[in-house]
């Protein structure tokens, strides 16, 4: 029996994979194997020495202390893509939004309640305020083709708009699934100088905070709309709203406010709906239990975001999985115990993840406690964990 602890509400969904025969689920399970998570802050967070694993339900893992985890042997899991269509069909609506003046004939529609008889002239008298140009045949910018920026891109262009996509790190995955209508861009300057709208898909990190300041910015094309659904912090306020003032940049549509951009001029903000659908909490839910199961039952690691993915076909009755360092001469160090015990190695894989590294061994026979105690007792060794028959 695995315990789960759920640190928020999470879809019934997740039963599918974890049974009840087999996992005890419940927001006060102790001591937990692994802990499901949607937004609640686990920075503060004392870990039990049960756990194992965190899954995510969603892409950002900001709110779990990452290296602690990772210190600890507790391997984090997120669910990219899962969501994918949730924001995309939001980065939709907002192209329309920063295009139409939607929001501002809302507002200015509401506003003439109360005027009786004379509402649709005065709706046909005052309209010509909102006036604003159609997408089709408009050049959009997206920045970062990963699952969700491929999907915006695709769909923007079956809408009939130039769309130019920028990613120096996109993967193969990520290429094949990219429209051949979509025109690659090698330089983000260039493709800023081209597009009246510009898309942000790009994760939060050092080398990303603030990246879209005042230097960038003044790259766009005059009059340009800059969407982010990303991060809020891969855009610089002060640099934001310099370019607002100064008519450079016609609109920013963010699903991230804060204080310092809300009720200034040209800035639509969006309170976090990105994923904000039963569809994409389902489907995050569904996809982090499945990889939270896997990951108890056999050991494999599929989108962990600080260890390696690792997965390997049961071929014998045990394994044994070693969280370790990454350094010269361990393998054959574990190899060495296993031989040392007598005990047959069916298959092996070992990967590894900057300084981490993960080694799954499939053994014909079950082994003593006294094996993986000396495994344990390897210098580098973070966490082992024996797993048995199914």
């Amino acid at each position: 029996m695995y315990t789960i602890k759920t640190m928020n509400a999470i879809s019934g969904i997740i039963k599918e994979a974890m049974p009840e025969e087999r996992y005890h689920i419940a927001m006060d399970a102790a001591p937990a194997d692994a802990y499901l998570v949607r937004s609640a802050d686990l920075h503060s967070t004392a870990f039990e020495d049960s756990l194992l694993a965190i899954g995510r339900a969603g892409a950002g893992t900001n709110n779990i202390p990452i290296d602690t985890c990772t210190s600890k042997g507790i391997v984090v899991f997120n669910t990219p893509g899962a969501n994918a269509n949730a924001v995309k069909e939001l980065i939709i609506a907002a192209l329309l939004l920063a295009s139409r003046k939607i929001v501002d004939g809302i507002a200015w529609a509401q506003s003439l309640k109360g005027k009786g008889a004379d509402v649709p002239k005065l709706v046909e008298k005052g309209k010509s305020q909102f006036v604003g140009p159609e997408i089709l045949g408009k050049t959009l910018g997206v920045v970062g083709l990963g699952a969700i920026g491929g999907l915006v891109a695709n769909s923007a262009s079956s809408l009939g708009m130039k769309v130019i996509g920028y990613d120096p790190f996109i993967s193969v995955e990520s290429a094949w699934s990219l429209s051949r209508r979509i025109i690659r861009c090698n330089d983000l300057t260039e493709l800023l100088s081209q597009c009246d709208y510009v898309t942000l898909h790009l994760p939060l990190l050092e080398q990303t905070k603030g990246m879209f300041g005042a230097d960038t910015l003044a790259s766009m094309k005059q009059g340009a709309a800059l969407l982010n659904f990303s991060r809020g912090e891969l855009v610089d306020n002060d640099a934001l709203l310099a370019a607002l003032e100064s008519g450079h940049l016609r609109c920013y549509v963010t699903d991230f406010p804060n204080d310092q951009i809300l009720g200034q001029p040209g800035v639509i903000p969006i309170p976090h709906l990105g994923a904000s659908t039963p569809e994409s909490e389902e489907n995050c839910a569904a996809m982090v239990s499945q990889q939270i199961r896997d990951f108890l039952e056999h050991g494999d690691i599929v989108h962990s975001v600080n260890f390696p993915d690792v997965t390997l076909p049961r071929t014998a009755g045990y394994r044994i999985t070693a969280i370790h360092q990454n350094i010269p001469n361990m393998i054959s160090q574990l190899t060495g115990v296993v031989a040392a015990a007598h005990i047959n190695i069916e298959n092996m894989i070992n990967k590894s993840r900057g300084d981490i590294g993960y080694t799954v061994l499939d053994l014909d026979e079950q082994p003593e406690e006294s094996v993986l105690e000396a495994i344990r007792s390897v210098d580098g060794i973070i966490r082992v964990r024996a797993i048995g028959r199914l």
